[in-house]
């Protein structure tokens, strides 16, 4: 348990999120506050909130107290004309309450939005009036020596430090501390800038009865890793680790320290101690996840989205071939939307069919649908998709389960040259200070730090790039340094070099954090209000459009939606034939062509697929020959099972398919759901409907996580799915050899929730009554 009477808290901390500077992960932060019986700790990334909440969240669920802050640019001594820009200084803000951390966000927008970074060399910066206007709520340190007071003290300008202290504390009645901070070198001694900014502080704080208060400014965890971090900080300054030039350095008393350490250090200094647990105290907000937030669409939502989505299942039935009788039709679009309307998810199908229908309606090419979202007949109704899921026997469990309360995502791809367009029309009508992109971070992974770390160690180009190709990959990412070192033996030998070891040890060390921020491909979040009110906003240089400090996990815990408007170059490139056609006088709808053309299917089997979308690889195309696909079915077989683990099976499925090769039975129960795709488990439908049939678990039950199924690992499962499963052998007659065989086609199949293709035909739950699917499909179908 953290200490009841602590005598120091650090309220000055820099985790990964300070991009290039900061070492310490979030989660190690914590555990140090844990093992060091700290009870609280504050995070003040350098010019961001990139991990209020996130942070927030862990401390709390470990039991420390957040004190969420950021260490935050002012423009505190403006050029006089002539001049040149001074650099910003900075200070630190920490919320003491909800006001606080409302205003903490409106800040750190600012830093980046409406034209703020135009101060000198572009950098984010807010100036002392925007500090005013948004000060409540907020206890403010000086920023120890670097900060504007301690700048001014170090050059001797006195007046002005009296000048900016006065303002601050004008700005901040009784929420402003003067920062102290003692980073000694070597014999004890305190660095000039520290030694002169700290005489000047105290004495200023003393005449002006402000308190005194003594933060450490924490890089990294521990002494160990001080080189590492001079590393870090030399690739972000594009500086090198032994230049005799100035560059910026830090000292090994940048760490996470004790509380014993930190009582030595300012022995004469009690009541600056003292002051840290008191600002902790006086911090007693942290940051808290909300339920998901959607802008109103309709006044009543419930019924426009009935009206709609009756609508448009009229529309469709008037031009598509039935798969079932309308009554069935009619009856599932009764049961998907009293599961919608049970879930609060009426305004979200609302708003995406509005903007796909728009960009329809405006001839942007839009994607027919993919993903689990395909399963749902009211998107079909909506015009989200374009596939009839009866026809298919989709799930739309898979989509939406009421026993799994999650958001549903729809998986939207416009032309990828006219989707800005789309996106511009969701600004316009919702506000565009309500519409915004989502941040992602790009982590420090292990072939790009030993190139950056070689570079800094300014070792040459051919051997840094020698030793990064010796690191493995696996699957899309290289393996750590770490593991490179146990399986490479190449790299073991060159580690013996002196240069090579240190480079290695550095890179180890420093792999894995984040280095640069951008934002997400396609998210794009939708609120119900400024989104400065939810979360602080960032913008990428190279975009207009501004973004969340949170990512994807986290601004959707924040209480944002997640919508998807992805770029799709087979769109564009599918657009601009039927242009060319057009002008040669040849007109067609590509909605409306054939899926039983038997020369298309002559062309995939020759395997003449070139630039043809996700069958253009010459394994693809060697696989397309052994198959000879016949219908739509043994595309989309092949492109699921087209993946490591999972190609396994395609020999097995091509030989069956062409009947070199019984099919195989892996238990009599289940064989009708394999059928279609010869015998092997190819979809998350299909693992669904064997739990179904085998283990009596419904459709519904919260068993079908996605995560543990499509991680493939038997492990992982819900405990019910696993003892439901031997409760079910003495019903079903399981026997070994029939457990083995089913074991062996589970791990080899691709059951990937979010990856995979539309599947084949199934029944579609155990709650209705299934709905047949025709044996054969008519050659008049079009889809």
């Amino acid at each position: 348990m953290p200490g009841a009477n602590p005598r120091f808290i650090h309220l000055r901390t820099h985790t990964e999120h300070s991009l290039l500077e900061g070492a310490v992960p979030v989660k190690k932060l914590v555990g140090l506050c844990s093992a060091q019986n700290m009870p609280a700790v504050a995070v003040t990334d350098t010019n961001n909130m990139f991990a209020a909440l996130e942070f927030s969240v862990t401390a709390m669920g470990a039991g420390v107290q957040p004190i969420v802050g950021c260490q935050i640019s002012i423009a505190h001594d403006p050029a006089q004309p002539g001049e040149k820009p001074r650099l910003p200084a900075p200070i630190v803000l920490l919320a003491q309450d909800e006001q606080g951390y409302m205003n903490l966000m409106r800040l750190n927008t600012r830093l980046y939005i409406d034209g703020a970074m135009t101060g000198s060399a572009n950098l984010p910066q807010v100036t002392l009036d925007e500090l005013q206007q948004n000060a409540e709520g907020l206890i403010c340190l000086t920023g120890g020596p670097e900060g504007p007071l301690g700048r001014f003290h170090a050059t001797g300008q006195q007046a002005k430090a009296r000048g900016i202290l006065e303002r601050l504390a004008q700005i901040y009645p009784n929420r402003l501390y003067v920062e102290l901070q003692r980073h000694p070198g070597p014999g004890g001694a305190l660095p000039e800038t520290e030694a002169l900014a700290e005489r000047g502080a105290i004495d200023l704080a003393y005449e002006l009865n402000l308190p005194l208060v003594a933060t450490n400014d924490v890089y990294f965890p521990k002494t160990d890793l001080f080189e590492a971090h001079d590393a870090l900080i030399c690739i972000a300054e594009g500086a090198y680790v032994d230049q005799q030039q100035p560059r910026r350095r830090l000292t090994p008393q940048h760490y996470f320290k004790s509380e014993a350490e930190m009582a030595a250090l300012f022995a004469d200094l009690p009541e600056a101690l003292e002051n840290t647990v008191e600002i902790a105290k006086r911090c007693a907000y942290a940051a808290q996840k909300r339920k998901p937030i959607l802008p109103r669409f309709a006044d009543d939502e419930v019924q426009e989205l009935r009206r709609q989505a009756n609508e448009g299942l009229q529309a469709r039935l008037k031009v598509i071939p039935h798969s079932a009788t309308p009554e069935e039709y009619q009856a599932r679009l009764d049961f998907e939307l009293s599961i919608i309307e049970k879930m609060g998810f009426p305004g979200y199908f609302l708003i995406v069919a509005d903007f796909i229908k728009w960009a329809k309606d405006h001839n942007i090419p839009v994607g027919p649908g993919r993903g689990s979202g395909a399963g749902s007949l009211v998107a079909y109704a909506l015009t989200i998709t374009d596939l009839d899921p009866l026809r298919y026997a989709l799930l739309f469990e898979r989509f939406l389960n009421p026993e799994r309360v999650s958001m549903p995502d729809f998986d939207i791809d416009f032309c990828m040259d006219r989707r800005e367009e789309v996106i511009t029309y969701v600004q316009q009508k919702y506000g565009s200070d309500k519409v915004a992109q989502i941040i992602t971070f790009g982590a420090l992974l292990s072939k790009a730090a030993v190139r950056d770390v070689g570079r800094v160690l300014q070792m040459s180009y051919g051997h840094v790039d020698k030793l990064s190709k010796m690191i493995p990959v696996e699957g899309v990412k290289p393996v750590s340094i770490t593991k490179a070192l146990a399986d490479e033996p190449r790299l073991r030998e060159a580690a013996k070099e002196e240069v090579v070891g240190r480079l290695l040890d550095y890179a180890a060390k420093i792999e894995g954090l984040y280095r640069n921020a951008s934002t997400h491909a396609a998210g794009v979040v939708i609120g119900d209000r400024p989104l400065d009110q939810l979360v602080p906003l960032y913008r990428d240089p190279r975009s207009t459009m501004p973004a969340t400090q949170f990512n994807m996990k986290w601004v959707e815990a924040a209480g944002l939606v997640k919508f998807d408007f992805l770029g799709l170059k087979t769109l564009t490139v599918i657009q601009n034939a039927m242009d060319l056609l057009k002008l040669r006088g040849v007109e067609f709808d590509i909605n409306l062509i054939p899926l039983d053309d038997k020369p298309s299917y002559d062309l995939y089997a020759s395997a003449k697929t070139v630039a043809v979308f996700q069958v253009e690889s010459s394994g693809m195309m060697d696989a397309l020959r052994r198959m000879k696909p016949t219908c739509i079915e043994d595309i989309v077989a092949l492109v699921a099972l087209y993946r490591p683990g999972p190609m396994e099976n395609i020999p097995t499925y091509c030989e069956v398919k062409n009947g070199l090769r019984d099919l195989e039975s892996i238990h009599p129960t289940i064989d009708h759901i394999l059928a279609e795709t010869q015998g092997i488990i190819v979809y998350q439908e299909q693992v669904m409907q064997i739990a179904q049939v085998m283990a009596a678990i419904p459709l519904a039950a919260p068993t079908f996580s996605a995560a543990p199924w499509a991680r493939r690992s038997p492990r992982r499962w819900p405990r019910n799915a696993r003892s439901s499963s031997r409760a079910a052998r003495s019903r079903t007659g399981s026997t070994p050899r029939r457990r083995a065989r089913s074991s062996t086609c589970w791990k080899n199949s691709p059951t990937t929730a979010s990856t995979n293709p539309t599947p084949p035909p199934m029944p579609w739950s155990a709650t209705r009554p299934p709905i047949s699917r025709p044996t054969t499909r008519p050659s008049s179908w079009r889809r």
